[in-house]
């Protein structure tokens, strides 16, 4: 397969298909299905996208090693967003500089037209199987959407829509003021879930950053907002059905903003932790 399906009934795995095309070297296709506002492909995706390279790339030079054990899994994503690539090929270079019994790192860059994008450090490992010992501070709203939640994907007008057809979501209209005409607080919450397949840890790393910016709350300009570094910590596998998502800015001055993201499955486990510095939209 040579390039992400734009149709099909597993939106989120489809858009993460890679070839190999050489030692330490990937090709990959970004359709349309996965693009934010103003036209260019989802952070998120990419971010899974890449991190789904470096853990077959792991696997390969663990097996290469005469290494045995289950598959790698991610740990730990940060990565900088260099430039915004749009639809089309990419090629993804891996470089492994640990292999470990506990944790391994790997280093990726995506480059199309020969221009580097994104750069990432991943560390993998295996997630644990345990329940937590200790829990505090998770997002303080229910395991499925409530009543009131908007669906995007029948609201062309409302946040989230240029994402609607890639995967499920719905926000309940209280948590989002600017889509009223009116400002709060620079939080934001939400549903989300893939299409045609249950979510897994991958998805869960998308999920650090589905969320439309938080900056939308205060006023001012809406519209595409850069990431410009993102570190997100995996903390377990998700179980079947919705993942519940807030996030909220300490922090916005002059043109950048902070976000920490929380993302629970519907069991109440704690799955990413992400933290983003971003640019707010410029003024039209």
């Amino acid at each position: 397969m040579t390039a992400a399906a734009e149709t099909g009934t597993r939106p989120f795995s489809d858009a993460l298909v890679v070839e190999p095309a050489g030692r330490d070297l990937y090709r990959a296709v970004l359709g349309t299905l996965w693009n934010a506002a103003g036209g260019k492909v989802h952070g998120g995706l990419m971010l899974a996208l890449l991190t789904r390279t470096v853990l077959h790339r792991v696997d390969e030079a663990r097996a290469e090693g005469g290494a045995d054990g289950p598959p790698a899994e991610p740990l730990v994503v940060a990565a900088d967003f260099l430039r915004a690539p749009d639809p089309g090929p990419v090629e993804i270079h891996t470089d492994v500089v640990k292999l470990g019994r506990t944790a391994s790192v790997c280093h990726a860059r995506l480059l199309q037209d020969g221009r580097p994008m994104l750069t990432a450090s991943v560390t993998t490992g295996r997630l644990p199987d345990d329940p937590p010992r200790w829990t505090a501070g998770l997002p303080d709203m229910p395991a499925l959407p409530t009543a009131t939640a908007a669906d995007p994907s029948r609201d062309h007008r409302g946040p989230g829509r240029t994402l609607a057809k890639a995967c499920e979501m719905r926000f309940d209209p209280a948590d989002m003021p600017f889509a009223k005409g009116e400002t709060g607080d620079a939080t934001m919450r939400g549903w989300v879930r893939p299409r045609g397949e249950e979510p897994d840890v991958l998805f869960a790393l998308l999920a650090g950053d589905i969320l439309p910016p938080t900056v939308f709350n205060l006023g001012g300009t809406v519209g595409w907002a850069p990431t410009v570094q993102l570190t997100a910590l995996l903390r377990g596998r998700p179980s079947p059905g919705w993942l519940r998502c807030a996030s909220t800015s300490h922090t916005v001055a002059g043109t950048w903003f902070d976000e920490d993201a929380s993302v629970v499955d519907e069991s109440g486990r704690l799955i990413c932790q992400a933290r983003q510095l971003a640019l707010a939209p410029l003024p039209r």
